[in-house]
């Protein structure tokens, strides 16, 4: 190893310490965001979404009538259907 390189570096990084720089200390500039109208958009049927009732009870209430009644019919073809789209991604 060189000494006379590694007093050249050292000379080089102590010099280029940074050095404060004296102002009015007031700082007039801020820093702010700007969110698109598509964002606001989003944001908006986010909360939306997030207020809204997971359980549509006037569905939930029809369908616990007409099984108490026993006027609920299934169609099995339909059942079928349903059950081989829920479980065709395993296959």
């Amino acid at each position: 190893m060189r000494i006379e390189a590694y007093n050249q570096v050292t000379q080089v990084f102590s010099s280029s310490r940074a050095s404060r720089v004296k102002g009015s200390g007031s700082v007039s500039k801020k820093d702010e965001v700007q969110i698109s109208r598509a964002g606001r958009d989003f944001q908006v049927a986010k909360q939306a979404v997030a207020e809204a009732s997971d359980v549509r009870a006037d569905k939930v209430a029809a369908l616990k009538s007409s099984i108490a009644s026993g006027n609920y019919k299934v169609e099995t073809g339909d059942f079928v259907a349903k059950l081989l789209e829920k479980y065709e991604a395993y296959f």
